[in-house]
């Protein structure tokens, strides 16, 4: 799977769907600015709905490099015929550590 940096993903982060892959209690403590949330438990039956563009430029991530959550997601998007799709495999510890900006709750409210 490709990785994208996250110089490169602050770059294009309005221009892409990103999709957080932890579980809904840490999601909601803090995830990347606009991220959706899918779990793989889920991603069956959820995806059509939640990411109705097979072809739309979709960027998973999860906690950090030793996570898999993220990588196994954009996995499974791909194998049910997502096309473009990229893993942050540094995840929101890599974001958060560089001080940048996350939302929390669904309220969408930064944090810190």
């Amino acid at each position: 799977m490709r990785t994208i940096s996250r110089n490169d993903l602050r770059s294009v982060l309005a221009d892409v769907t990103v999709v957080d892959a932890l579980p809904a209690a840490p999601y909601r403590v803090r995830h990347l600015p606009g991220a959706l949330n899918l779990v793989i438990e889920d991603v069956d039956g959820q995806a059509a709905q939640l990411l109705p563009d097979r072809n739309a430029e979709i960027v998973t991530y999860s906690t950090d490099s030793a996570c898999g959550r993220g990588e196994a997601l954009g996995e499974r998007l791909e194998q049910l015929g997502y096309a473009n799709l990229r893993v942050y495999r540094d995840g929101i510890e890599d974001w958060v550590g560089a001080g940048l900006p996350v939302e929390a709750d669904e309220s969408g409210q930064p944090v810190g």
